[in-house]
């Protein structure tokens, strides 16, 4: 339910707290991002007191869209990934609702909301069938839709292909730490790739995350067989992807 062809979204990361309008006919903002700093300790009353605060800043009173680096099911998060571990059992839908004075919320996987957004406005635009967003960060982040429509909560960044949970073996802090080459990552890279696409038969792997920035260092070297194309809408993908999360009424 968006206010004429615009929504809100708010992507909440261990750093920051990130939200805009957003063109449903475009995909792009309404105006400049606002972004308040992440509470720590990230605690859900913490967090939603800065998501108040930038609602307000906005001056926006239609529903909002909210990410969060966590497993989200009905509204509740079951993870807690770069936030404090409080949020695990905490009713997001209903701390944000409450917060912002009774207003319709979303509230939904920031992976899921960037491979929605990506899906629609970015890489795989006009992608028919099955597209795999991965991000590659601290972990790996996941999304997969058939055709526009989202399997929400993926996490296959704790999937195991070839001994070793994919984000261990091929995350980018995991280039970093092991002081990983491009050709030597890519080699890492391929062999999750390898194994995703065997399971799920994608049409396109979007890579997100980044290091997606250095794309043309590393996507020529994978050996998979699924196309991989870099994410395009960089910072303001979970943004995107959450407002269309309310304004399509996905609760995943």
């Amino acid at each position: 339910m968006s206010v004429g062809r615009h929504a809100f979204g708010i992507d909440i990361g261990g750093s920051g707290v990130k939200g805009a309008a957003v063109d449903l006919d475009t995909g792009e903002l309404v105006h400049e991002r606002i972004k308040i700093a992440t509470p720590h300790p990230s605690t859900p009353d913490a967090v939603a007191a800065a998501v108040a605060k930038l609602v307000e800043t906005a001056g926006w009173d239609g529903p909002v869209g909210l990410t969060l680096p966590c497993v989200v099911l009905d509204g509740v998060a079951h993870t807690a990934a770069n936030v404090d571990r409080s949020w695990i059992g905490t009713d997001a839908r209903a701390l944000f609702a409450a917060a912002l004075g009774g207003r319709e919320v979303t509230v939904l996987n920031d992976a899921d909301a960037a491979g929605l957004a990506e899906d629609r406005y970015g890489a795989a635009r006009d992608i028919h069938g099955l597209v795999l967003l991965l991000t590659f960060g601290t972990g790996i982040g996941s999304a997969l839709l058939n055709n526009g429509s989202l399997v929400p909560n993926t996490e296959l960044g704790h999937l195991e292909i070839g001994g070793m949970e994919t984000e261990h073996r091929a995350a980018a802090s995991v280039k970093e730490r092991e002081n990983l080459d491009y050709p030597e990552w890519a080699a890492r890279v391929s062999t999750v790739l390898s194994g995703l696409e065997a399971l799920f038969w994608p049409t396109v792997i979007v890579a997100g995350g980044g290091i997606s920035r250095d794309a043309d260092q590393w996507i020529p070297l994978l050996t998979n067989r699924t196309r991989v194309v870099p994410a395009n809408l960089k910072n303001t993908a979970g943004i995107v992807g959450a407002a269309m999360a309310v304004d399509a009424g996905i609760t995943p």
